[in-house]
């Protein structure tokens, strides 16, 4: 699944079922998924890809460099690297201190020239990133990653219990996730224009709001078929206006890139992180 950063949430972007036992992607599947991804919104618009330690190796990383995709993988600890002028080494050899971070650039790993960013963790592990973006920012760019997880358990539960279908067939389970991705935009989408038209949610004493936007656009949904006892008809005549809103809302997104994608604005679009994940 690859799904795409708006601020603090993501919202799924593209999904394909894989018929294997192992649940990783091979680097044939990245590739056509990312291709299709710029098929969709255009590689302009895409600021950098994400993706963790299943999504490694020489072809996959060389495909990104080469297509001019901005990327920061992160990687296992036992990759090799080597600086400019320096033999191969392992990460363990720079004796980092816990929480200590460090930066390379322009190191070969996995045959590719790239920036890295290392920093070692206090479990004895290290967060290994390499990454064609401003190498100074790399561990705060990779940190926006944690969003991925919340979209997931948005998806997988939270209402929508994603993982609790019956389902065998690959292609209903891809219909099914359709109508839960749109669902849950839909919700975020309620959830933040809430908070934004008609009233801040508040927040609590640790910082987090009381109501995250998904859990205020699924109340607010849940509250507009309980202000009456409706009939069939009527619970249907809302159900398709709401319908309608939604197609409305993405004809007009529509209409309004492809108008600045011709008129020669597509530089001034925001860009937008990629991540690709295995769910």
């Amino acid at each position: 699944m690859v799904v795409v950063g708006c601020g603090d949430y993501q919202l799924p972007l593209y999904w394909e079922m894989l018929d294997n036992k192992s649940g990783n992607s091979s680097t044939r599947d990245r590739k056509a998924i990312v291709e299709m991804c710029v098929n969709l919104i255009g590689k302009e618009r895409i600021g950098y890809i994400v993706g963790d330690r299943e999504f490694i190796g020489h072809s996959w990383i060389k495909y990104l460099k080469d297509n001019g995709i901005n990327f920061i993988m992160r990687l296992p600890k036992h990759h090799l690297l080597q600086k400019p002028d320096v033999s191969v080494f392992k990460i363990e050899c720079l004796n980092l201190k816990i929480n200590k971070a460090v930066i390379l650039r322009d190191c070969l790993v996995d045959g590719v020239v790239a920036n890295v960013w290392v920093k070692a963790l206090q479990n004895g592990d290290f967060l290994y990133l390499l990454g064609t973006v401003n190498v100074e920012f790399m561990g705060q760019l990779y940190a926006k990653r944690w969003t991925i997880e919340t979209c997931f358990q948005g998806l997988k539960g939270r209402g929508f219990n994603l993982e609790k279908t019956h389902l065998k067939c690959l292609k209903k389970i891809k219909k099914l996730i359709a109508l839960v991705a749109i669902s849950y935009a839909v919700c975020i989408s309620m959830g933040i224009y809430f908070h934004a038209k008609v009233q801040k949610i508040k927040k609590k004493k640790h910082g987090y709001k009381s109501n995250s936007f998904l859990r205020k656009g699924i109340n607010m949904i849940q509250e507009l078929f309980r202000q009456a006892i409706l009939t069939d008809t009527a619970i249907e005549n809302r159900i398709f206006s709401f319908l309608r809103c939604i197609k409305m809302q993405m004809s007009h997104y529509q209409k309004k890139y492809a108008y600045l994608k011709k008129a020669g604005y597509s530089r001034n679009l925001a860009n937008i992180m990629l991540s690709i994940n295995a769910t």
